[in-house]
């Protein structure tokens, strides 16, 4: 990755790209498992399909693109009558969404990044740092909002992908590591991490997975609050004093099953207040049971 970002080879990390995107909906075995026998969408091919000028309207380009609707159990789509001219179900992806989002955002990066990732990232981060006055935001929703548009790419796949991606940046691009360190990928390990603990609760930002983890108040907030108080250079001379993607990938760890498995919401029996005397956390933590875990209305809106 670090020489594709140095050569601003776009179709490498493309590939790469997608290969880890696909990785959502499913468990990381499963993901790998399917990816091994069956292979992704490359550039080079999508390219080469779009080459013959396939005739739906929607294939045009990037802005033409939205509403494709392709569902590979069923072989339809939107456009039915161009079906059988349309490169995109060749592509071995495991599902019509996933084959979706890899044509999307091709045509995003050939059509609004003209061709050039690299460049357009360098651009946006750029142009945001001029207006910025020192604050990390704008940084990140200038890679970050755009490509919320790219089909099936929420803001916890786009945070998980490129934080890794602009830490390729190297010493050459410092807005490129600022920004990767505070991309923030919350998972339901994160979130259930941060309900059960009474975190949420003690900010009155109570809120359901998903969209409203990232809203103001929500869960990736509530990281940057954190990280403010940890001075991530303990841990390692050379990150960045306030580190905000490290403590989210701290508390995942803590959490997961290919981790620490401490604290794991998504698979722990939480019928009762839990009662394992040994996490460390255990006379700080709320210990509140997910099960219960009603939120009336007024705290959702408060929280977004």
């Amino acid at each position: 990755m670090v020489r594709a970002v140095q050569d601003r080879d776009t179709p490498a990390l493309f590939d790469w790209l997608i290969e880890l995107l696909s990785f959502q909906g499913v468990s990381d075995a499963v993901a790998a498992g399917y990816i091994a026998q069956h292979g992704t969408a490359r550039w080079a091919d999508i390219a080469e399909g779009l080459s013959h000028r396939p005739p739906c309207p929607k294939l045009a380009g990037y802005w033409t693109f939205d509403g494709c609707g392709y569902r590979k159990t069923a072989d339809t789509c939107a456009e039915p009558r161009h079906f059988s001219a349309c490169p995109l179900p060749r592509y071995p992806l495991r599902n019509g969404h996933l084959n979706q989002m890899a044509h999307s955002l091709f045509l995003f990066i050939r059509d609004a990044a003209d061709g050039d990732l690299v460049r357009w990232i360098d651009h946006q981060l750029q142009a945001a740092d001029s207006l910025s006055a020192g604050q990390v935001a704008p940084l990140r929703e200038a890679v970050v909002g755009p490509l919320r548009n790219v089909h099936g790419l929420s803001d916890k796949v786009l945070a998980m992908a490129f934080s890794f991606l602009l830490f390729a940046g190297g010493k050459r691009r410092p807005l490129w590591a600022k920004t990767a360190a505070n991309l923030v990928a919350v998972d339901t390990l994160v979130h259930n991490y941060l309900h059960r603990t009474g975190i949420l609760q003690r900010f009155c930002a109570d809120h359901l997975y998903g969209e409203a983890c990232y809203r103001p108040g929500g869960c990736a907030g509530i990281m940057d609050l954190v990280a403010a108080h940890i001075d991530a250079r303990q841990f390692n001379p050379s990150f960045p004093a306030v580190f905000p993607r490290f403590v989210q990938s701290a508390i995942w760890r803590y959490c997961a099953s290919n981790g620490l498995d401490v604290c794991n919401g998504n698979r722990i029996n939480d019928s009762a207040r839990c009662a394992n005397t040994q996490c460390q956390l255990f006379q700080r933590c709320d210990r509140i049971v997910l099960s219960r875990l009603k939120i009336p209305k007024s705290r959702v809106s408060a929280a977004a």
